[in-house]
Parts: C-alpha cells; sequence; structure tokens
C-alpha cells in the first residue's frame, strides 16, 4: 500500500494525485445521469435521475472536491459533454465547480479529438500512460476524472489511480452503461472515508490496494 512519502517528489513536494469521482446507481449505472437527453447512446431512456437525489449535503462534497482540482482529465465524451454544458454556460460568479472547470488546465485522452473548442485544453493523443503518468509527477494536489467511464477502467487497469470517489444514489436504473463491464480485472480498495446524505446518497472514498485476497475454496469431500 501506497505511503504519504510516496506521493513526494525529489525535494519533498508532494506530487499531484490522480482521482476518479463517479455517479452511479446502486446498480452501478453512470450514464444519462444529468438528464434526459444528456447520454441517449443504446436506446438509453432513463436519464436524469440523479439530481432528484443530489440535495445540499452532495453539492457541498462535490464542490470541495472541485476546488482541490489542479486540472483535469476526461475522456472524450465526457468532455464534449462538459464542453457543451460547462464550457457554454455563463459565469454564476458563485460556483466552484464552474470556477475549477473554467479556469483549470483541461486534458483529454483521445485519438480523434481535434480543435478542442474548450479554452486551456489538451488532447493526449500519443501515449496516454506515459503523459499522464508526466503529469502526476507535477508538484500539485490533483488531477480529477470526472464521469469518462472507458478512461477510469484503463486507468485502473494501469494502476494510475489513486483514489476512487463513488457517489452511489439509491435507485435501480436497470438499463444503461454501468461502471464496471461484467467481466475484468480485479482489484482491492481500501475505504478511507465513507458518509451519507439525507437523501440517500452514499459517499465513498476507496484507494487500490493491488490484487484481492481470496478465501482458500473448501475441498469436497
Amino acid at each position: 500500500m501506497e505511503s504519504p512519502d510516496d506521493k513526494l517528489g525529489k525535494k519533498g513536494t508532494a506530487t499531484m494525485k490522480l482521482t476518479t469521482v463517479t455517479h452511479v446507481s446502486v446498480d452501478g449505472v453512470m450514464q444519462g445521469l444529468g438528464g434526459a437527453y444528456e447520454d441517449r447512446r443504446g436506446g438509453f431512456e432513463r436519464g436524469g435521475w440523479a439530481p432528484p437525489l443530489f440535495v445540499d449535503e452532495a453539492y457541498t462534497f462535490l464542490n470541495g472536491v472541485f476546488q482541490r482540482a489542479d486540472a483535469f482529465l476526461f475522456g472524450r465524451r465526457t468532455y464534449e459533454i462538459f464542453a457543451g454544458s460547462w464550457g457554454v454556460w455563463p459565469d454564476p460568479g458563485d460556483s466552484p465547480i464552474w470556477t475549477a472547470l473554467n479556469t483549470k488546465p483541461k486534458y483529454v485522452a483521445s485519438t480523434t479529438l481535434t480543435g478542442p473548442r474548450w479554452a486551456n485544453t489538451t488532447v493526449l493523443s500519443g501515449d496516454s500512460a506515459a503523459a499522464i503518468g508526466e503529469l502526476k509527477a507535477k508538484p500539485a494536489r490533483e488531477l480529477q476524472v470526472h464521469g469518462s467511464g472507458n478512461l477510469i477502467r484503463w486507468l485502473i487497469d494501469n494502476q494510475l489511480v489513486d483514489e476512487i470517489t463513488l457517489l452511489t444514489y439509491p435507485v435501480i436504473i436497470g438499463q444503461g452503461t454501468r461502471l464496471f463491464p461484467d467481466t475484468g480485472r480485479d482489484r482491492a480498495l481500501e475505504l478511507v472515508e465513507s458518509r451519507a446524505t439525507s437523501s440517500g446518497v452514499t459517499i465513498q472514498v476507496y484507494r487500490p490496494t493491488g490484487r484481492p485476497q481470496y478465501a482458500n475454496p473448501t475441498p469436497i469431500t
């Protein structure tokens, strides 16, 4: 398990931690949480399931998360959704989320995106693992990934994630893209923070700790 000193550079300066922040239903769906027309891939018809449960405590927590960000990393689809919403909305003057997204550097892991329209965006189109490793080596707080399910799975598989934050909503969607597929690599997690809001949204922060341990199967006699 990583010790606090492992996140320090040669001169004792903290290097950037890669954190993922994902909103999921109890059955693991992350698609179309914000609105009915946000993401209708695959005929998804149940969008907008998160806002009715996103009460003040969750909003306060998320504001604090965005205030810790020094940069953002997106997959192409989530980047385009954010660019078409947060990237074009006028400054409300009191939103830490808007301020962070529109003033901090944004990186997109994509081999097809060209000419990004959102200011302060860099496309990582070459060796993404090496480029992300260079970003993490910088003296800063957090490189945050929001949404971007395919990217999150790839980052976890390549052991680039330092913390996983899940906001789990008390609802079963029954269709849509899930954060983790039916098959994939296994990972052990250490729970470092847990809380619940008055609407039943649970917030857990995990750190990956390598492979899980499995109980020895009981011999059949």
